[in-house]
């Protein structure tokens, strides 16, 4: 097995055991907020896309996925059904759960692959950035277009005032949550990018 391969599998074995932290300890990875869970698990797959690539970012990405479905099934919220398919009886809530999370990493890799010769730090940020906003944007997207009438029950809304209530979560929550993650993963992406490359 060569040097490479064996540092790849090392860093996915990181990157897979943080998740799995993140999830396990209560208020880590999962953080009740209002109805919503607010989330870090999104920081290990940003920076797995930029120092790993896209493709591995979007597999660690599925374990957040994977995660989520599995948390929302076993320790529901009144809103968990969205997330499960076990609770919604829709295999769109997989999709859901599981896609944007896996788009985080591809977002974040793809956007560091393409432009990061020309001002690193820079472009760390925006990838990071950007793969964070994809995650809520379509999650939320999601949410609003296939379980939209009884999210807004579920809640105690109107649907009518269901959508300007989304958008309100991406303006505060959304991207509190995105600046977070991109101070952390450009912290460390920049010295883990050494050891990978």
């Amino acid at each position: 097995m060569n040097n490479k391969k064996t540092k790849d599998i090392a860093f996915m074995s990181l990157f897979i055991a943080i998740e799995l932290l993140l999830v396990i300890v209560p208020f880590l990875g999962f953080i009740p907020i209002g109805p919503l869970r607010a989330t870090t698990l999104h920081i290990p797959v940003i920076i797995a896309g930029i120092v790993m690539g896209k493709e591995k970012g979007a597999e660690i990405g599925l374990v957040f996925g994977l995660a989520s479905l599995v948390m929302n099934t076993i320790s529901p919220t009144i809103t968990s059904f969205v997330f499960s398919p076990f609770l919604s009886g829709s295999l769109l809530s997989g999709v859901i759960a599981i896609v944007p999370r896996m788009l985080i990493g591809y977002v974040a890799g793809f956007v560091y692959e393409k432009w990061h010769q020309k001002n690193n730090l820079l472009v760390m940020s925006i990838a990071s950035f950007l793969g964070a906003m994809t995650n809520t944007i379509l999650v939320l997207s999601g949410i609003y277009i296939i379980f939209g009438s009884q999210y807004a029950k579920a809640i105690g809304q109107s649907y009518q005032q269901l959508f300007p209530y989304l958008i309100g979560i991406v303006t505060t929550n959304g991207i509190l949550e995105a600046v977070v993650g991109t101070i952390i993963a450009v912290a460390v992406s920049q010295i883990l990018i050494k050891f990978v490359k």
